[in-house]
């Protein structure tokens, strides 16, 4: 992967789910568990069944 210039956020991954009141817990869950290998998840709602999970390197 390639280096970002500081502060800059690096693109990985989105994914695209039925929207759950649960994925906010999910998301919590993997930014606090994995913080220490520089990730970051964030959650967007995409419509009104929809919602995007997104993945960066920070």
């Amino acid at each position: 992967m390639e280096k970002t210039p500081e502060g800059k956020l690096e693109l990985i991954a989105t994914k695209n789910f039925s929207s759950s009141d649960e994925l906010y817990k999910v998301v919590d869950f993997l930014n606090k568990s994995l913080k220490q290998y520089n990730l970051m998840f964030g959650l967007k709602k995409s419509g009104k069944s929809e919602m995007v999970i997104t993945i960066y390197e920070v």
